[in-house]
């Protein structure tokens, strides 16, 4: 006797096996057992989520001779002549193939005739969205108003494709992906029937591999069991047959691209190549490791947003510590794109390199987000290479002798500082200025871009002036609401809280207010000196 695949031999034929849709399970059993049948159902979807298969157990239910709790016996007559395909009563249509006016003709010519045996005449039409106008058009007034014993079953991978006049006529379902647990748990079930023993770890990346379909997942795993017959099915093994990458690779190439090693990250990705690992499958797994890394960076219960065990998990916090928001959100955007452009190249490893090679180098980019990065690495040079602070005295005439540094290494011949230095809180909040004021809204949010932050060069007191240039600024001067919402802003941004005083140029009384200069919160920021020299023209006069 031939084999028979996974997927066919383990398809359901009662709704007590369907998983992953409970919503639409009960909704059948319910419109079965109290005689609520509808003429016309539009089943929508991804791949293997169990349409088709929910189609012919409600087709199996409805002509039942003796249903169970809304669902088929499966020991009648019609029962099994249904499931063995050679029943008159259900009529199974592939649109793909069978789309003209003409097929659907036949249908209407049909319908006519009233079932030899059992209650209903059923057609199931599988991606329906594959008819053409014409015949789309003339199935409209058969499927709003068909006898009384015909049911119509659409199945659709692409509900959006359908006329609304179609849909309007259907009872809509949309099944669900199925859950990893879900798949994982059935896996298990028919991994016992078959008799073959599997790690935990290998099942759980099989169903995570099937992208919420329990078709390609077990489709997956009959591929897994013939390659390694009569063996127990490892996590390596798994990756082996799936052409997958370990996450220890991913670990492993990370950590190479934020030191900016070139050569050692083309290096992991040839040990892949030699491997035999498929490039899209890494594409697709090193950009879902970065969005693990992401969500357990920025969520607070990182082990509800992503499925992965404990000791993983506690590897991915060690990682995150290594590497910032938007540095992921780089790497994750140039590999999302990547993705797109490698399904139809005959060139994947070129563009593979090109992108890690991107990693390695933000300068090859002019994005924001690449700029960011770019100050990363620089910091990291920095630390590892100490600069020489050096002082240029105003007036300098170039020669060694000039400079302002002192016998004793002082810097005595520097200019004079200003009176009074800026208070550090405010530097760091006007360093963020342009941050803060983007969060606000409407003319507020107008007036402070053309606004410039102030504090009192005398006293050096910690209050933020905000001086608007604009005469329309009046309005917010004294203005309780508008401070509030500035304050807010500023403490959720930098974690300060300051005074504020809001004032509009040449019409207050401060006269002592200065500009906030922000060299010590760029000293903090980039781990080195910013020292202002006076040009020397400027001094002479």
């Amino acid at each position: 006797m031939s084999y028979t695949a996974l997927y066919r031999k383990f398809r359901p034929d009662n709704f007590d096996d369907v998983k992953g849709q409970d919503h639409i399970v009960t909704t059948l059993t319910n419109q079965i057992k109290h005689n609520r049948i509808g003429h016309a159902y539009l089943f929508c979807g991804t791949r293997g989520t169990g349409k088709t298969t929910v189609a012919k157990i409600l087709a199996k239910a409805v002509n039942c001779q003796h249903p169970v709790n809304g669902s088929p016996c499966g020991e009648c007559d019609m029962c099994k002549a249904i499931q063995a395909g050679t029943s008159m009563n259900v009529i199974e249509i592939d649109a793909a193939s069978n789309n003209g006016v003409d097929n659907i003709r036949e249908i209407r010519e049909e319908v006519a005739y009233r079932p030899t045996e059992g209650n209903y005449k059923v057609y199931i039409i599988d991606e329906v969205h594959m008819l053409s106008t014409g015949a789309f058009n003339a199935l409209l007034k058969t499927l709003e108003e068909p006898p009384s014993y015909v049911i119509f079953i659409l199945a659709t991978t692409e509900a959006h494709k359908i006329p609304i006049t179609i849909l309007s006529r259907c009872q809509r379902y949309d099944f669900h992906r199925i859950t990893i647990d879900t798949i994982a748990e059935r896996l298990d079930e028919l991994l016992k029937i078959e008799g073959v023993e599997a790690e935990e770890k290998a099942v759980r990346y099989v169903a995570k591999a099937g992208d919420g379909s329990m078709r390609d997942a077990l489709s997956l795993l009959d591929q897994c069991i013939a390659f390694y017959l009569g063996q127990t099915l490892t996590y390596d093994k798994v990756l082996e047959v799936l052409g997958a990458v370990d996450t220890e690779v991913f670990s492993k190439l990370l950590r190479k691209v934020l030191q900016g090693d070139v050569t050692g990250a083309i290096r992991t990705l040839e040990d892949l190549i030699i491997g035999g690992r498929e490039l899209g499958q890494f594409v697709g797994d090193f950009t879902w490791y970065m969005r693990n890394l992401l969500l357990v960076k920025t969520s607070e219960n990182p082990e509800e947003a992503i499925d992965v065990s404990s000791e993983n998990l506690k590897l991915l916090r060690e990682e995150s510590e290594m590497v910032d928001v938007e540095t992921l959100m780089r790497y994750i955007r140039i590999f999302s794109d990547l993705s797109s452009q490698i399904r139809y190249s005959t060139q994947k490893r070129v563009l593979v390199e090109i992108a890690l090679i991107k990693l390695c180098r933000p300068a090859m980019e002019t994005n924001l987000d690449s700029v960011l990065d770019r100050l990363r690495v620089l910091e990291q040079r920095m630390d590892e290479r100490p600069v020489q602070q050096v002082f240029v005295q105003p007036g300098a005439t170039g020669n060694a002798g000039s400079t302002g540094i002192g016998s004793d290494g002082s810097a005595e011949a520097m200019a004079a500082a200003p009176e009074k230095a800026a208070p550090e809180d405010l530097q760091k909040i006007v360093a963020s200025w342009k941050v803060i004021v983007g969060q606000t809204s409407g003319i507020f949010k107008q007036m402070l871009q053309k606004s410039i932050p102030k504090y009192n060069g005398q006293t050096g007191e910690p209050v933020l002036y905000i001086e608007f240039q604009d005469f329309l600024g009046k309005t917010y001067v004294d203005n309780p609401e508008a401070e509030e919402e500035l304050k807010n802003i500023i403490l959720a941004q930098t974690g300060k809280s300051v005074e504020l005083k809001m004032v509009v140029a040449k019409e207050h009384n401060h006269t002592n207010l200065a500009k906030v200069t922000v060299d010590q919160a760029l000293r903090e920021n980039i781990h080195m000196d910013v020292v202002v020299e006076e040009d020397p023209d400027d001094a002479e006069e």
